[in-house]
């Protein structure tokens, strides 16, 4: 692929900021100084901009195989490219699932194909495919996810044995999806009984309530607790369950860790009224005090990764009654201008921002020589204007759904380049045509 050298730019990296020139050869990052000279490179100038390891999404939703009218591994990775995102872990709620060790090799040469950005795939426990895990080689993929509350996909794992069972046979992280489906059905009949199928999308958190959360994920890391399992709490939605959380001990140390995603820390209740089933999630947006509670305890280190859980639906699909409205929404081209809205507001660094979404999902699922910028590391990097404004909306968004919870917000900040194993992936609202992704390795 030849030489890359980006002048003059502005490196956020671990909890730094420098301003140093970025020479890549190849694949990798080859080196970083001051004045770096080399007559073979082409030359990005990088003044006044920002350039930081390319982000990590550890949870997205990318709809292949069976829901290609929703989203495609090619076009939600261009995407996600697009919004500086270069590696991302896919979960397993497709059709067919990813529940055999048969389907998950099969889904990795699919991203081999089609993808655009770096790949792994999470193994989806069930309450019947334990002996197919336990076959599973802790550095075949990112790791096992289980739905302990329903989603799309209805991969529900709900029997406490197989759970506990799973929690003690396996090395790999286990992400979960934590909602009391119980608490769910008793609430969403109440509302029923009121309201029939048609009930208003304002009542969403209150039928996937807090206590739905916070009892799923109490139970799951009281057994993590017991078992020794290495638990990831994935898309946390109320202030009550901060406090099943550390930040007393370094990531490394911790074997319970937390995920918290854009849309959880953007929006609130208040915005059901205008933005209807276009926020319907699971688990639900909440309250602004667990909007406030959440950003406290991402600064303060009880939460580890901030993701996007993105989740493509046609509009069509989500202008429908209530209880015929899918959850999730795409996000992975808008999560890192969301952030970066966030830095303007002075709610959180630069620094914090790459901590969250570039150097601990790195840590966490142990993956080899990315999420940092370094001499040796691959060359996954994203060069951000933040002060370039434009406006989300169809005309500019890659999904293939087509629009976007954000869509008519302004953004200060414009991703410019993402570069991708140091190919230029995204340039300035233009995408390569080459295909330079690769599999995650890790490090276990």
């Amino acid at each position: 692929m030849g030489k890359l050298l980006i002048k003059n730019a502005k490196l956020v990296n671990e909890n730094n900021i420098f301003e140093s020139d970025v020479l890549l050869q190849d694949d990798r990052i080859q080196r970083i100084g001051k004045d770096i000279t080399d007559v073979d490179a082409k030359i990005i100038d990088a003044a006044g901009k920002y350039l930081l390891p390319g982000i990590i999404d550890d949870q997205v939703h990318f709809r292949e195989p069976g829901l290609l009218h929703k989203g495609d591994i090619a076009s939600e990775s261009r995407a996600a490219l697009a919004g500086g995102i270069t590696t991302y872990m896919e979960q397993p709620n497709t059709n067919p699932q990813t529940t055999t060790i048969e389907k998950l090799e099969e889904k990795f040469l699919m991203g081999k194909a089609s993808s655009y950005a770096n790949y792994s795939f999470l193994f989806g426990g069930t309450n019947d495919n334990l002996e197919e895990l336990k076959r599973l080689d802790k550095n075949a993929c990112s790791g096992v996810k289980l739905f302990l509350g329903s989603s799309t996909g209805n991969m529900l794992v709900d029997d406490e044995v197989v759970i506990e069972k799973i929690f003690r046979n396996t090395e790999m992280v286990i992400s979960v999806h934590c909602e009391d489906e119980e608490t769910i059905k008793r609430n969403l009949a109440k509302y029923k009984d009121q309201y029939g199928d048609d009930i208003p999308i304002k009542y969403h958190h209150l039928i996937r309530s807090e206590e739905a959360c916070y009892l799923s994920s109490s139970k799951a890391i009281a057994l993590a607790k017991v078992t020794g399992a290495r638990l990831h709490v994935f898309h946390l939605s109320t202030g009550k369950e901060m406090d099943l959380f550390r930040n007393d001990i370094p990531l490394e140390e911790k074997k319970i860790t937390a995920e918290v995603c854009i849309h959880h820390l953007w929006f609130s209740d208040a915005d059901y009224d205008t933005k209807g089933a276009l926020i319907k999630w699971n688990p639900a947006v909440k309250t602004t005090d667990d909007r406030a509670a959440l950003w406290k305890a991402l600064l303060d280190d009880r939460i580890d990764v901030i993701a996007t859980d993105h989740a493509p639906h046609l509009l069509s699909e989500k202008d429908n009654v209530y209880t015929k409205a899918p959850s999730g929404g795409p996000l992975v081209q808008h999560a890192l201008p969301a952030m970066l809205e966030k830095y303007h507001e002075g709610i959180i660094s630069l620094e914090k921002i790459v901590e969250k979404m570039c150097h601990n999902p790195a840590k966490l699922f142990q993956i080899e020589k990315r999420g940092y910028i370094k001499e040796g590391f691959y060359a996954d990097l994203v060069l951000v204007d933040l002060n370039n404004t434009w406006k989300a909306g169809a005309d500019t968004n890659a999904y293939k759904c087509g629009w976007s919870p954000f869509d008519d917000y302004t953004f200060r900040s414009k991703i410019s380049h993402t570069f991708i194993n140091g190919h230029l992936g995204y340039e300035n609202g233009n995408f390569s045509t080459e295909k330079k992704a690769m599999r995650l390795t890790f490090d276990r």
